[in-house]
């Protein structure tokens, strides 16, 4: 009874922990709806997936949402997203509802669709930028019309059991809650209206359920040391070593072989580390005032371009760094007193784009750091990142003991062994 008591516990902790980033204690998806009309047999709400993650944002293909009434609702019609599954509407005569199931499946309609299903902030394919790279494309919204529904604020049954999918699992979402009503300002700024009732839906991002191995590594190296620390052996799982291809294989220049497959299965270019994205942060140069560092993401998986990637880097020295030669740079600052995070992501036209496998499947940038001299030092790899990120997921990193060391700094044991003490004393004796 004791080891299951402990295994639940241990299951409850991870879960909490895993939900909970360091980098981004705040970080979080809320889905708000503002009810803003009642009709005969219901009301229209305006949905809104807001993006408050700092670094991780929603890739293609897309958000996925869905939900379970709370009594007999249906949905009329829908503007700027739809149903996946229309369900059994049968028992309607006349005007059919866009979908009559307990449980609907919402996307986000894809780019293109006529004027008269678009909705303001919808129609990207599900596609949402994180908040601290681009605040104004953080959003998704869609109209709904809900029948067979409350139509008061005292008759009105909350939804239950939202889920997210962005595009894949990860996310855990709380119970809806109402909330104050959000207001608006007109076009003229003159005059403000408020919904007729709010209610908000959070949703938390755990890495530890999204999957259970990386998405990315970590390899190192230096000016000072000829060795290059690779990313670790399966760092990413190597259960995808059997579907691997080499670089020079036939098989990649079949027609439809780079095309996406709608469970997003990679299809990675065979690595000792299997994962579908590296980083390697090269220490470049040493300035007398200065140190340069150079930052390479590149892309192992032949079916994914990466749109709007992000990079977030935790190193000290980052609250001296004084430019950034080819990606757009912006401080994190998870703990108002600690400025040692940031995060990097492509210049738009430039290289916000990181193609798929391949000669230019990668995106490189050089950094110029000014050194403190109460802190610098190239003395037990602290040149080296803390922790890096890729699109939100934490990259494993190297084990400490393998980093790149100063060729002339001897390890510990020489120094303080009871054998090179005597003999330090006898020479001196001697001398």
């Amino acid at each position: 009874m004791r080891l299951v008591i402990s295994a639940l516990c241990v299951l409850v902790f991870f879960s909490c922990a895993g939900a909970y980033d360091p980098l981004d204690p705040n970080g979080n998806i809320t889905i708000k709806w503002d009810v803003m009309s009642w009709t005969p047999d219901g009301y229209v709400a305006v949905v809104t997936v807001h993006n408050f993650q700092m670094f991780r944002h929603i890739m293609n293909p897309g958000w996925t949402l869905g939900w379970t009434w709370a009594k007999k609702e249906v949905i009329w019609s829908m503007v700027g997203a739809q149903t996946t599954e229309q369900g059994d509407c049968s028992k309607f005569k006349g005007s059919i509802p866009h979908c009559c199931k307990k449980t609907p499946t919402v996307v986000d309609l894809l780019p293109g669709v006529p004027y008269n299903q678009q909705f303001s902030n919808c129609c990207k394919g599900g596609v949402v930028a994180a908040w601290g790279q681009d605040p104004s494309q953080a959003i998704s919204s869609f109209q709904v019309s809900v029948g067979q529904a409350g139509t008061t604020n005292k008759t009105v049954k909350l939804p239950k059991n939202f889920t997210l999918l962005a595009p894949g699992p990860g996310y855990s979402c709380g119970p809806a809650k109402i909330v104050p009503s959000t207001t608006f300002l007109t076009p003229d700024k003159r005059r403000k209206t408020q919904a007729l009732m709010t209610w908000n839906v959070t949703c938390t991002y755990s890495q530890f359920l999204a999957r259970k191995n990386p998405t990315c590594c970590v390899s190192l190296s230096s000016f000072y040391n000829e060795t290059i620390t690779p990313c670790p052996s399966c760092a990413c799982g190597c259960h995808n070593k059997k579907n691997c291809v080499k670089s020079e294989s036939k098989i990649l220049r079949m027609v439809g072989v780079h095309s996406p497959k709608k469970d997003n299965e990679p299809l990675l270019q065979c690595t000792h580390h299997m994962c579908p994205i590296r980083v390697h942060w090269h220490v470049k140069v040493n300035y007398k005032d200065y140190w340069r560092v150079k930052i390479t993401i590149t892309n192992f998986n032949y079916r994914m371009n990466h749109s709007l990637w992000s990079l977030a880097v935790q190193h000290p020295n980052l609250n001296n760094l004084t430019q950034v030669f080819s990606f757009n740079y912006k401080p994190l600052l998870p703990y108002a007193s600690i400025n040692d995070t940031g995060m990097f992501y492509g210049t738009k036209y430039f290289n916000d784009l990181l193609m798929e496998a391949g000669p230019t499947g990668n995106v490189q940038s050089e950094l110029l750091l000014q050194k403190d001299k109460d802190t610098f030092t190239f003395k037990q790899g602290w040149a080296f990142p803390r922790k890096i990120y890729f699109n939100g997921d934490e990259c494993m990193m190297p084990q400490p003991d393998t980093y790149p060391f100063l060729p002339n700094s001897a390890p510990p044991s020489l120094i303080t062994s009871p054998a090179s003490i005597f003999l330090l004393l006898f020479f001196l004796a001697v001398w």
